[in-house]
């Protein structure tokens, strides 16, 4: 067995806690492990949809997606493999006069968080992608660097990092606990307790995605982190969507979005009706209403067969942000050494800025990522409602969470 003291355990090796391995062993952790119940990246990291986009609600979540681009972007260069980003634009539609007028105060803002965000009338919409239809919005925001990844791709670009870093994986390694020992204001972080045994250590970031209130529950801290269905599909190939570049279009008021993908056109959604809960079983019914209304913006998809389908368990938070911050018990003393990261549902979007900051929060205590002062735990009360306001461009997710797990779902 390996080596039981470490600078740095990691729990979880999906999109955060992946990325964020790999940029504490390049800035400084001498031995940086990464415990995974079950294999690299085979939960929400390699079935998401990919979508990446600097167009957040607030300041701090425009920082998140700029700085996320700009990692996808230089990721050749630095490590001689890449996420598969692609460029596309994207646009955000409005349906109504006050979803345009709200839309366009966003893009006050998003131009004043450092991102040449746009807005756009229907006609010059229809220029990025002339298969909208005309009357189906009165207006949408733009940027053009938004783009999206290949999710499975990401998965081997940060185990490939990873590995180049000198991160050791433990798969098959199941999370247990903490060993703590008191200290001034609360207790520090000791050791991790895994299924393989205690790992020594004064420094670990808590991930988990889904699965991070099993997690927080494990180490004795209340995350208010839920699990959510979510559908992806793509549709078969067709002459308009075989081209290089065509934006993305995100209807946000109905929580369906769309892209490029093989030729044809991949499109994904949330349910807001739905209990949140584990799920692995697509809902043919909500699909096919959702088709319908993804042909309300795009006729040229009314007929198209498709090629694949898939559900996921997703994260989400009740504020739709993420989680970033010392870890506190029940009774709220902090836990030294511990941190807790979660993209609130963003993994893909936010994943690689929110890995930096854990790995910046764990070594250093602080980051120059993004002001997140306000993204602690600290922020929800003991029913986990968040003093934060929601962040207003995010899927139609769940606005309360469960303390436990709840059982799968079959429908």
């Amino acid at each position: 067995m390996a080596s039981d003291r470490a600078d740095l355990v990691v729990v979880g090796a999906g999109t955060v806690g992946g990325w964020g391995s790999y940029f504490a062993a390049t800035q400084g952790a001498q031995r940086v492990v990464v415990v995974e119940r079950g294999r690299s990246g085979m939960g929400a990291s390699s079935r998401a949809a990919g979508m990446v986009r600097a167009q957040g609600g607030t300041p701090t979540t425009v920082a998140l997606g700029r700085w996320s681009i700009d990692f996808y972007r230089g990721q050749l260069a630095r490590l001689g493999t890449d996420s598969g980003f692609r460029e596309l634009g994207y646009l955000i539609f409005a349906e109504t006069a006050e979803e345009a007028r709200v839309g366009r105060e966003r893009v006050a803002m998003q131009k004043a968080a450092g991102v040449d965000a746009r807005w756009l009338e229907p006609d010059a919409a229809m220029e990025l992608n002339p298969e909208l239809a005309r009357g189906s919005f009165v207006g949408a925001s733009y940027l053009a660097t938004d783009g999206c990844i290949d999710p499975p791709r990401n998965v081997l670009a940060y185990s490939l990092a990873m590995q180049q870093a000198g991160v050791e994986l433990r798969e098959h390694t199941t999370f247990v606990g903490l060993r703590t020992e008191r200290a001034a204001g609360g207790s520090k972080l000791t050791g991790v307790l895994t299924s393989a045994g205690l790992i020594e250590t004064s420094r670990a970031i808590l991930t988990g995605g889904p699965t991070l209130c099993e997690v927080g529950n494990a180490a004795g801290v209340e995350i208010p982190a839920g699990a959510v269905r979510h559908q992806v599909a793509v549709t078969e190939p067709h002459p308009a969507f075989e081209v290089v570049r065509q934006a993305m279009g995100f209807d946000l008021g109905a929580g369906l979005y769309w892209r490029l993908e093989e030729g044809g056109l991949l499109f994904g959604m949330s349910n807001p009706d739905e209990p949140p809960g584990p799920s692995r079983e697509i809902d043919w019914e909500y699909m096919d209403k959702m088709r319908s209304r993804l042909e309300r913006y795009l006729p040229v998809t009314a007929g198209l067969g498709l090629r694949k389908a898939w559900a996921a368990t997703i994260d989400y938070t009740p504020d739709h942000q993420p989680i970033l911050g010392p870890a506190l018990t029940r009774d709220g003393d902090r836990i030294e050494g511990v941190t807790i990261a979660s993209a609130g549902g963003h993994g893909m979007m936010w994943g690689p800025a929110v890995a930096k900051i854990s790995a910046d929060l764990a070594l250093e205590g602080r980051t120059e990522v993004a002001d997140v002062d306000d993204l602690g735990l600290d922020r929800f009360d003991e029913q986990g409602r968040s003093r934060l306001a929601t962040d207003p461009i995010a899927l139609p997710f769940p606005t309360e969470v469960t303390w436990s797990t709840p059982a799968p779902r079959t429908r």
